[in-house]
């Protein structure tokens, strides 16, 4: 009988910093904005984080599975080829690369061009040149090279946790300057609670997003069948408590209406806690947090087309396979860069980071099945990690998923028509390519 342990593989503890290090980035400090714009409500907010983190519990659990069993495969993409043919698994490889990535490299520069020109007190009318200055920079960083963008990603990994710890700690002890009232969780504003929920949890979703990272070291663990739900339900249990907590802090030192929109919430409550110096070299940090996760994503992200590209799956295939001395994929780049900036020119933060994250989402639904479909279908696959509570937990993360994805299109129907549209364009050009390359 073969071993579900691999004495090479990582240990516990590594399995729970990748956890941590995946899933944490800036997101936390801006989304509030938008979880607050859409929810008017305290006690909302804050269960609004909580079961965003359950949820991402939930999926991290349910996906790994398919990790641990296929960690040949590479990955989402191929997972879905497995499951549903090589159409489905090149629509998400299309969608991360037109969709995902540049429209969270996108939305994370506006933001950063934002807090940017507030903290040097710059004209407004600079934030997209300093955005698309950002972007620039990670860019030029990237066609380096990955071992100086892996630098920045650990230097950035380390510097990400000051803020974000002493906002949560320093921030909960000190007395706040609003009421705290956790229940009713009726909207002040009177709008919808389902509705407001529904909204809110995919406003949050771009906080939590990372999670798929985590189960890529599912094949690497010393013991994945013990290590893995350890790492995960604990990682992400403590980062949806510091979420939750830097939440509690804005709500407590700031009324809803002043957090509702403002993405300058984060910089505004530090100034407060820590006075206007102290809140300057928070927001430094908080900028520093931005930067490094515009890198992560741009890191990342390249390498999906250059895959796609190998592997002859998109027109001019040859040239976003190419790769430069220093093993740079520098055409994928590039185009991300160039799609980045166009997003940049014509969205905003919240616009951009939802669209990716209810297209991305709405291809996880179908791994969520999957996992479920290959129980029925392939009872004989090796896994050396299986999903615990099964099938309690995936069909969890599939109907909470599967809810928020509904509300929106009801709430949002512009963001969720331009994101369907921008993915349905690879339908064609896959057919197109695969009946070019047949001839």
């Amino acid at each position: 009988m073969k071993s579900d342990v691999n004495k090479s593989g990582i240990g516990p503890f590594a399995a729970f910093a990748t956890v941590m290090g995946t899933v944490i980035g800036g997101g936390v400090f801006f989304k509030t904005a938008s979880v607050v714009a859409s929810t008017y409500s305290f006690g909302l907010t804050i269960l609004v984080w909580i079961v965003s983190g359950l949820l991402t519990i939930c999926a991290g659990l349910t996906v790994s599975e398919l990790a641990a069993a296929l960690p040949e495969t590479g990955g989402p993409v191929k997972f879905l080829e497995l499951g549903y043919g090589k159409l489905t698994g090149f629509l998400f490889g299309w969608a991360q690369s037109l969709v995902y990535t540049p429209g969270n490299v996108a939305g994370l520069c506006l933001v950063f061009g934002t807090q940017f020109v507030n903290l040097f007190h710059l004209s407004s009318g600079m934030n997209l040149m300093v955005a698309i200055l950002c972007g620039l920079t990670i860019l030029v960083i990237n066609l380096l090279g990955s071992q100086l963008a892996g630098r920045v990603q650990s230097i950035a990994l380390i510097i990400k946790l000051i803020p974000i710890l002493i906002i949560a700690i320093v921030g909960l002890f000190i007395p706040g300057q609003v009421h705290v009232q956790l229940w009713p969780f009726t909207p002040i504003n009177h709008a919808n609670v389902w509705s407001a929920f529904g909204q809110g949890l995919l406003a949050t979703m771009f906080a939590y997003d990372g999670w798929i990272g985590i189960s890529n070291i599912a094949g690497e663990l010393k013991n994945p069948k013990s290590d893995l739900p350890k790492a995960i339900i604990i990682g992400l249990s403590l980062v949806t408590i510091i979420y939750t907590l830097i939440n509690f802090v804005f709500l407590k030192n700031m009324p809803i209406n002043a957090i509702a929109g403002n993405q300058n919430t984060a910089s505004q409550v530090a100034s407060h806690l820590f006075g206007a110096y102290g809140g300057k070299l928070v927001t430094i940090g908080i900028l520093v947090s931005v930067y490094g996760a515009i890198n992560g994503y741009l890191f990342t992200g390249i390498q999906i087309p250059r895959v796609l590209g190998s592997e002859n799956m998109i027109p001019f295939s040859k040239h976003f396979a190419k790769v430069s001395k220093n093993g740079a994929p520098y055409v994928a780049a590039i185009f991300q860069f160039v799609v980045a900036v166009l997003m940049m020119c014509s969205g905003s933060f919240d616009i951009l980071t939802d669209m990716s994250m209810f297209i991305v989402w709405s291809f996880f639904c179908l791994l969520f099945v999957e996992v479920i479909m290959l129980r029925k279908k392939r009872p004989d696959l090796s896994r050396p990690y299986k999903v615990p509570g099964y099938p309690i937990v995936p069909l969890l993360a599939l109907v909470g998923a599967l809810f928020v994805l509904i509300v929106t299109i009801f709430t949002q129907t512009g963001l969720v028509i331009a994101g369907v549209i921008l993915t349905a364009i690879g339908v064609p050009v896959y057919y197109l390519h695969q009946r070019q390359i047949n001839k």
